[in-house]
């Protein structure tokens, strides 16, 4: 391991001064600290990890309000206690994306955001499960820099930044080790931290024995921050790439003292050449030496492969780097024992290790490490496990207040189904409102504009692009369905919960950029790397969407009139799939003038689509996305499906195939294809090992 190249003498004064840690946290219980560690003595102990918990504190789902039984930190609670009674030597690590992403996080970061003195309901249930440390991701910089020194009750050293006093926060040590401020030029967190933790090991006659290590944390976010939070972070501070952070503050932690070294770094695997710029840098973190493990995440998949029975195949973009030394059966990357614990939740990952004690220093024993990322249904693959009552107990009030803000009305209703079943094949009911709120909240910004460069733009073409942002990249439950209603025959109003359900993320705010005919064309083949190639003459089954880890890359575009077609031909390669793309019915020129509305993100760089970089950005909004939509709503006076809904702007290439083309979806959703009129979905054919129907398509329709 990576730890061989740094040899620490142990002294027994530091081991002395280590403090004995509670039960939860790995206390041995088998006697005094031993003072001096003998030779060929052995640890073995497990680093438990979440990621990607997106605010997902109970198994609810606020835009439905109703129980969701596979995500939930009540149930990953149960998880948590099963895996530490198993391994008494233990340290729970939080990889980031903890404060937004439900409506219960939309509630306390930005409705009604929490005073200093309370503490984030996620932020209490992690200090109920005596976490032991965590790191940042993305999404901690959606709210501002006041309200992220606010909530961890630290001063980030940024110049006119609020600085806290007693304010509610986590009971944990919180790391990033490559975001600095500007002003002090320093990380604004701790880069790293110390983790003393006081172990049951056994000496090397088997004798037991209680020593003392300190375990190293160390924290890493997308450099991307800077484009995806621009409006927050310019200015104020500055990422590094995480190598050169990781290869900085690795050997300070070790200097330090530190027996172990662990990364958490909140970016998914990418074995492309390595850049400072990169968004996925964890694979080649695993080549920085001196880091012990891996704990991962971004991605919202699954590492390695689950060990339950029926468990679902690798995802195919990290099936795909088992040849770049990237073991998904095992959970190793360059050697390196690597987990990612999904998302919101839903699974718990779970390193065992055996440390010995070798030539002075403590050293991982890989062949006696193993790896594994712990779902709901870890036991047969069929019984869920409990939920903990103590979670739900712990933030009852919060749970109420959001549930209360969620129902708030509108004062308009729909006379549709929006849903994100089958928008990866036609339908627009779920994205076609949000591309219509977008549109017009652009064309008066800019004819009321009194900037003169503004005003000139006003007989360019507006379009707009949403993504399907809820189409099942977070389990077959994870789709945007906003259903129609009637109390005693009277229509039942939308209600606040409503546009978090078609919008989801809450801090986009939405931006216009203006771009060329050949623009269009190279966003709308980035949009369509969505889909596999299609082999026409294959007579087995063909999956049309393999994977949905980036589904918000998929933007569909939209113009008043239905103006904008466009078709996408899946039998092509990537980058030459767009066909037929017109506007008023005639083709679009490389050269024409468009503008799109769009959100910060994607007009930053998100995505990475060809020359959507920020250097075309001709609006930059204060209004969020999801606020823009929930204002349009109210406007409408009734939300129909002919005026709101039934607009699709592309369409498939027709192809007749030889054998099964499928996309999956939740189950039972066969009527909600034919009520829009979508001929292509033919059947639903049985369900996969994750949980999705598979639905017959026609691509010949």
């Amino acid at each position: 391991m990576t730890s061989n190249n740094y040899i620490l003498a142990v002294k027994s004064a530091s081991l002395f001064g280590l403090v004995l840690l509670s039960a939860c946290g790995g206390a041995s219980s088998s006697g005094n600290l031993t003072a001096v560690v003998p030779e060929g003595t052995t640890v073995q102990l497990a680093l438990l990890s979440t990621t990607d918990l997106h605010q997902n504190v109970l198994g609810y789902n606020y835009y439905a309000l109703a129980a969701d039984t596979s995500l939930g930190m009540d149930r990953t609670a149960t998880l948590i206690s099963a895996a530490r009674t198993e391994n008494p030597n233990n340290l729970l690590l939080d990889d980031g994306d903890v404060i937004q992403g439900t409506l219960l996080g939309d509630f306390q970061t930005a409705a009604q955001p929490i005073v200093c003195s309370a503490t984030l309901a996620i932020h209490k249930v992690m200090n109920l499960l005596k976490f032991d440390g965590g790191s940042l991701g993305n999404h901690e910089f959606n709210y501002g820099l006041p309200f992220l020194s606010q909530v961890l009750n630290t001063d980030l050293g940024i110049a006119g930044i609020f600085k806290p006093g007693n304010c509610g926060a986590p009971n944990f040590p919180t790391v990033v080790t490559n975001v600095n401020s500007v002003s002090s030029q320093q990380p604004i967190l701790k880069p790293y931290a110390l983790i003393p933790k006081t172990f049951a090991a056994r000496g090397p006659n088997g004798e037991a024995l209680s020593v003392a290590l300190k375990v190293a944390i160390l924290g890493f976010v997308p450099p991307q921050i800077m484009d995806w939070d621009q409006k927050n972070l310019a200015g104020k501070v500055y990422v590094n790439g995480v190598v050169e952070s990781a290869a900085r503050y690795v050997p300070e932690a070790r200097a330090q003292g530190a027996d172990m070294v662990v990364a958490l770094s909140h970016g998914g695997l990418d074995a492309s050449d390595y850049s400072p710029k990169m968004e996925n840098g964890s694979y080649h973190l695993s080549k920085v030496a001196g880091i012990d493990a891996l704990l991962v995440g971004h991605s919202h998949l699954i590492f390695p492969r689950g060990k339950e029975i029926g468990a679902a195949p690798l995802d195919s973009a990290l099936a795909a780097l088992s040849a770049s030394n990237v073991d998904g059966i095992n959970g190793f990357v360059n050697g390196v024992p690597t987990v990612m614990a999904q998302s919101w939740g839903r699974r718990l990952g779970i390193i065992k290790m055996t440390l010995a004690f070798q030539g002075g220093k403590w050293t991982v024993q890989t062949s006696k490490t193993t790896v594994e990322s712990r779902g709901f249904k870890y036991t047969d693959g069929t019984t869920l496990v409990a939920t903990d009552p103590t979670i739900a107990a712990a933030i009852a009030p919060e749970h109420a207040a959001t549930i209360a803000y969620a129902q708030q009305p509108l004062g308009v209703a729909t006379d549709f189904q929006m849903s994100a079943y089958f928008s990866l094949v036609g339908d627009v009911s779920a994205i076609q409102i949000v591309n219509q709120a977008q549109v017009a909240y652009v064309k008066s910004f800019i004819s009321t504009s009194s900037d003169a460069t503004l005003a000139s733009y006003k007989n360019i073409p507006v379009l707009s692009c949403s993504a399907p942002f809820k189409a099942g990249r977070n389990g077959p439950t994870d789709f945007t369905d906003v259903a129609p209603g009637a109390t005693a025959g009277a229509p039942v109003p939308l209600q606040v919960r409503n546009p978090g359900d078609l919008y989801l993320y809450s801090n986009n705010n939405i931006q216009a950029v203006k771009i060329k005919g050949v623009d269009l064309k190279n966003w709308l083949e980035t949009s369509a790397n969505q889909f596999a190639q299609i082999d026409p003459t294959r007579t087995t089954e063909q999956d049309l969407v393999p994977s949905y880890s980036t589904i918000y890359n998929y933007d569909v575009f939209y113009a008043e009139n239905n103006a904008l077609k466009y078709q996408i031909d899946v039998t092509k390669p990537v980058g030459a799939r767009i066909a037929n793309l017109t506007y008023n019915d005639i083709a679009v020129a490389p050269d024409a003038d468009f503008i799109v509305a769009t959100n910060d993100y994607r007009a930053n760089g998100g995505g990475n689509f060809p020359g959507i970089n920020g250097s075309k950005t001709i609006l930059k909004s204060p209004d969020a996305n999801q606020s823009v939509v929930a204002a349009y709503i109210p406007k409408l006076g009734k939300v129909t499906r002919s005026v709101n809904g039934a607009a699709s702007s592309w369409s498939f290439v027709k192809v007749a195939t030889a054998g099964p083309v499928v996309l999956r979806s939740t189950p039972g959703k066969l009527a909600s294809a034919q009520a829009v009129g979508l001929n292509r979905v033919v059947s639903q054919g049985d369900t996969d090992t994750s949980g999705y129907a598979k639905y017959r398509i026609d691509l010949s329709q």
